[in-house]
Order: C-alpha cells, then sequence, then structure tokens
C-alpha cells in the first residue's frame, strides 16, 4: 500500500487536481452570475471561464520549475504539454465550440420548418461548452500560477 500513500501525498499531483478543482468551483460560480441559475455540470464541464485544462497544467509545470529548475527535463516536458493544452483550448476546441452553436441552430430552425416530419431532422444537440476564449486559458495559467506558489510553500517552505 506504499503506492497508495506516495499517489496521495505527491505533491504534483495535487498541485494540479487542486487547480482544476478551484477552476472548475470558480467556473460554476462565474456561470451561476452570468446565467442566472445553478448548472452543477459547469463542475465537471469544459469551456467556460476560467479553463480548468491551462489551470491544470500550468500548475504541473510551475511546481516541476520550482522543485527540479526551469533547466530539467521534467520542466521542458511539462512546459510544451502546458503550451500545447493552453493553444488547443483556444484552437481546435473553441472553432469546435463556433461549429456547435451554428449547427445546434440549423437543427433547430430546420426542426421548426418540418415540424410534421420528426424523420427528416434528426433530435441531435452537440455540446457547446468546449473551448476556450484567450482570456479564459490566460485566467486558468494565472489561477494554476498562483496554486503551484500555494502549493510549493505547503509542501516545501513550511
Amino acid at each position: 500500500m506504499d503506492w497508495l500513500q506516495q499517489l496521495f501525498t505527491n505533491p504534483f499531483l495535487i498541485t494540479g487536481v487542486t487547480s482544476w478543482f478551484v477552476a472548475q468551483v470558480l467556473k460554476t460560480i462565474i456561470h451561476i452570475f452570468i446565467y442566472k441559475k445553478l448548472d452543477l455540470k459547469r463542475l465537471i464541464g469544459d469551456g467556460g471561464m476560467p479553463s480548468g485544462h491551462s489551470a491544470t497544467v500550468t500548475s504541473m509545470a510551475a511546481m516541476i520549475a520550482f522543485v527540479y529548475g526551469a533547466g530539467s527535463v521534467e520542466f521542458a516536458i511539462s512546459a510544451i504539454l502546458a503550451v500545447i493544452v493552453c493553444h488547443d483550448a483556444t484552437g481546435v476546441r473553441r472553432e469546435t465550440e463556433k461549429q456547435a452553436y451554428l449547427l445546434n441552430g440549423l437543427v433547430k430552425a430546420f426542426s421548426e420548418l418540418y415540424e410534421d416530419d420528426d424523420d427528416l431532422i434528426p433530435e441531435v444537440k452537440l455540446k457547446q461548452f468546449v473551448g476556450h476564449t484567450p482570456v479564459q486559458v490566460m485566467a486558468g495559467i494565472l489561477l494554476g500560477c498562483l496554486n503551484a506558489c500555494l502549493m510549493y510553500f505547503l509542501f516545501y517552505l513550511l
């Protein structure tokens, strides 16, 4: 059971998980203020402010830099992964989100036009919260860096 203890005391894993968790809670709270309703799917969902993916990978890269140094192979790997994840969130995933909005609107419009023929238009609703704006990704990066500083202090400086 030594591996289980190592898993639950791993500072890098704890840093990444807490960054993701805080981002998802903030995302849910922000969603409540914007849409005036609680949507618990935001706790595990993609998209929105701040980016949980960006917070997670950035916090792990920052924690690795603090512990092993910016010149380490561990940091190089984690930094490249963070750049790819953050770029993907504003690139491919953001475009997928835009396409989902458009296609859902088209399906709705055609469904209203051909409401008598239910077999003509399938009832498909694409997920619309998928990607992030650059501001959402930057907020995730900032959150990840702040959490990594806090976790480094808790694990290594106390």
